[in-house]
């Protein structure tokens, strides 16, 4: 998948940035609706959506959970609860010794 996508990108890249003209960039476009349209790459393609769909609720689930622990974690630090054995920096009115 990662190669797929740094392929991609190398090509949307080289497109952008070619002064080959229009005769290579129609050449490249009718390449990648060849490749586009190729019945293994949507098979493929499909197989990556059924996949991403599979996981999301597993994923959307784990995203929750972190920002639930980093929410409880940033609370902490700023009511100041979050290890009663470590040294606060301020002084008793809240200033820096």
């Amino acid at each position: 998948m990662r190669k797929l996508l740094l392929l991609a990108a190398a090509g949307v890249g080289y497109v952008l940035g070619t002064r080959a003209g229009r005769e290579r960039y129609e050449q490249i476009m009718g390449t990648v609706t060849k490749v586009k349209n190729d019945p293994r790459v949507q098979e493929k393609a499909q197989q990556a959506v059924d996949t991403a769909r599979q996981h999301a609720p597993v994923v959307a689930d784990k995203v929750s959970s972190a920002a639930g622990t980093a929410t409880a974690a940033a609370k902490d630090k700023v009511s100041g609860s979050a290890d009663p054995t470590q040294p606060h920096l301020a002084g008793p009115q809240g200033d820096l010794p």
